[in-house]
């Protein structure tokens, strides 16, 4: 804009000049005696237009003047922001670089899920229980007395799921290691049971080809007679849920398992084969401490457990069958272990279960029956050629989206002669288990709140001809927080 000024004040004073150089010339064009007097005024106007411009050519130097001194004072300003931001750069180059923060890698091409829950249960129960009192109680201890309560925290679980791996051809997959904290209590003195210690519970890799719709899975896994797909609704009984080794049966064993898509890429209910073979297992013989290095009947020989399962999966519901298979030389490894009642022991089980979900309502369940299979919890985990049925069945109905109810009922019934059989060798004279529960929920977002009765009834013997019945109850309040 000052530009813009200057320029116009510039042809100003060059029209001025150009009139008072045309002035002269008109007056000597008209020497007449008006001319003369009309001569004198425009010199007179003349002088005064001279001393006008004289006047506006002093402001306008005083101006270009004042331009200059104020570009000056601009590029001065220019060099000393310029020598600073040199300076900072110099002293930023001088500093030693900071260290790179960590970051959680792991293959190129992999990627990393971390993923578990925080659980905590309030209890109180009037009966000791069997694997454990709050959230790993199943069935009362035969003939246990007095009440207890107390938090229990052995619920909370995480795990690391891995993808992307590549392997060869259409074939890739990943994995996953997963944890609990029901590994035992750290030592037994008064601080122990606020230290709970980790246990490893599952850990498998995965080859998956998604051309044939084909999975092995490798590495510490559930059987295939666990109900994965349909495992009881509770807060309070996660990592041993209910009716667990009282109304169904399972384990997690290291093992193999090939997972087959029968209908492939077809559309409508989905259909899969498993096949697994998985690590031997049983109580003894040679003493229980073999049983951490593999010398128990379960491992005498190459004889693991052998499982299928043919399973079926629509939108709203999925329906499975499953069959077990194993032998165990109860001599041992050695041969030489003694053998009360017979030298080997074949597990055979049988079991179809499913589950449904139509609008609100939630009903699953399954039934099951076998022998030998104290290896995979059942039995009400005794061992021995022991004959069993069982099964459990499940109903909740969703309210809200917030509120739901769970009703629960379980039964396991071994044969009572073949438990009187192998009382003292495998078996502990557990006879029948019933257990009920009634669960209500509310969950919002990642949290989950659960208020949880649970009835148990178990009859027993302890020489084979008296018969004892223990009733329990626990009572728990349950937080889940999920990430």
């Amino acid at each position: 804009m000052t530009s813009n000024k200057h320029k116009a004040k510039y042809r100003l004073l060059a029209l001025s000049v150009a009139c008072a150089l045309g002035l002269p010339l008109a007056a000597h064009a008209a020497p007449s005696g008006k001319q003369q007097a009309a001569h004198a005024t425009r010199e007179q106007q003349l002088e005064q237009r001279v001393n006008q411009l004289e006047q506006e050519l002093a402001e306008l130097k005083a101006m270009i003047q004042e331009q200059k001194q104020a570009t000056a004072q601009a590029s001065q300003t220019a060099q000393a922001a310029q020598a600073t931001a040199e300076a900072a750069q110099t002293r930023v180059a001088a500093a030693p670089a900071e260290p790179a923060k960590p970051a959680f890698t792991t293959a190129p091409g992999m990627s990393v899920a971390l993923h578990g829950f925080v659980s905590a249960s309030a209890f109180g129960q009037d009966k000791s229980f069997t694997f454990g009192n709050g959230q790993n109680a199943e069935y009362p201890v035969p003939g246990s007395k007095g009440s207890l309560s107390g938090f229990d925290v052995r619920n909370t679980r995480f795990w690391l799921d891995f993808s992307g791996a590549k392997f060869a051809g259409d074939w890739g997959g990943g994995g996953r290691i997963e944890m609990d904290f029901f590994g035992g209590f750290n030592g037994t003195g008064a601080y122990s049971r606020q230290q709970p210690t980790p246990r490893l519970r599952q850990a498998y890799m995965d080859l998956t080809n998604p051309t044939t719709g084909s999975t092995v899975r490798i590495g510490q896994q559930w059987d295939l007679m666990f109900p994965l797909d349909n495992v009881p609704v509770s807060l309070a009984h996660i990592a041993f849920p209910l009716g667990f080794a009282a109304g169904f049966v399972g384990w997690r064993f290291p093992g193999v398992v090939w997972m087959q898509e029968l209908n492939h890429g077809s559309d409508g209910a989905k259909w899969r084969l498993d096949l697994g073979a998985f690590d031997g297992s049983w109580n003894g013989p040679n003493g229980a401490t073999n049983n951490t290095n593999w010398l128990t009947g379960g491992n005498a020989g190459f004889r693991p457990q052998v499982e299928a399962r043919l399973r079926v999966q629509d939108k709203t519901w999925l329906a499975y069958l499953v069959a077990h298979y194993s032998e165990i030389d109860l001599k041992g490894v050695d041969g030489s272990a003694p053998t009360p009642v017979k030298d080997k022991v074949k597990s055979v089980g049988y079991e179809v279960g499913g589950k449904w979900k139509p609008g609100p309502w939630l009903l699953q369940g399954l039934v099951y029956t076998g022998k030998g299979l104290g290896e995979i919890f059942g039995d009400l985990s005794q061992f021995g050629d022991i004959k069993e049925t069982g099964g459990f069945v499940q109903a909740g109905y969703s309210f809200t989206p917030n509120w739901s109810l769970n009703a629960f009922y379980a039964i396991s019934k071994p044969d009572k002669d073949d438990v009187v059989d192998w009382l003292g060798n495998g078996a502990s004279g557990l006879l029948k288990n019933r257990q009920a529960a009634l669960s209500l929920q509310y969950a919002a977002g990642a949290y989950e709140l659960g208020l949880e009765w649970m009835y148990d009834k178990l009859d027993s013997t302890s020489d084979g001809v008296t018969r004892r019945t223990t009733k329990g109850n626990q009572v728990s309040l349950s937080g889940l927080y999920k990430f």
